[in-house]
C-alpha cells in the first residue's frame, strides 16, 4: 500500500478514499457545454446510452435559439466532452462553424442499432473514437 501524502491522497490502493466521479444522469441534463476559453456553446439535453455496454455514447446538446425556440440539436460523442469542476460545465474544443456544419439531430436522438451509418458519420466528422470500439 502507498503512503498517504499530498502527492498521493488516497489512503488505500482500491481508490475508496478518492472523490467520487459518478453522477446521476438527471443531474447532467441541463449542464452547460463550454469551449476551453469559457464561451458557452449550449447545454446537454439528453444522454444516449449503449444498452449492451452501459457506456454513455453521446450527449445531445441544444445550441442557439431563444427561450427554447429555434434551438438546434447536435449529437456529440461523449468522449469529446470533459468535465471542468471550476466552470461546473462540460468542455468541448469545437468552433461555432464546426458545430453549425455538424450533423443535426432531434432532441430524442434515435436507436443506435438502427443508425450505425449515421453514427459512423458523426464520429468521422468529429474525428472521435467510436464508443463501440472502446
Amino acid at each position: 500500500m502507498n503512503p498517504v501524502s499530498p502527492e498521493n491522497p488516497a489512503s488505500s490502493d482500491d481508490g475508496a478514499d478518492l472523490p467520487r466521479s459518478l453522477i446521476a444522469s438527471d443531474r447532467v441534463i441541463g449542464t452547460e457545454v463550454r469551449r476551453p476559453d469559457g464561451a458557452k456553446v449550449g447545454r446537454i439535453e439528453r444522454l444516449m446510452l449503449d444498452k449492451r455496454s452501459g457506456r454513455v455514447a453521446y450527449a445531445v446538446m441544444s445550441f442557439g435559439g431563444f427561450l427554447g425556440m429555434g434551438e438546434e440539436y447536435y449529437t456529440l460523442p461523449w468522449a469529446m466532452l470533459r468535465y471542468d469542476t471550476e466552470r461546473d460545465a462540460y468542455v468541448v474544443d469545437i468552433t461555432e462553424e464546426q458545430l453549425r456544419d455538424a450533423p443535426a439531430r432531434s432532441p430524442e436522438g434515435g436507436d443506435p442499432e438502427d443508425e450505425r451509418a449515421w453514427e459512423e458519420h458523426v464520429h468521422r466528422y468529429y474525428n472521435a473514437a467510436p464508443y463501440w470500439g472502446i
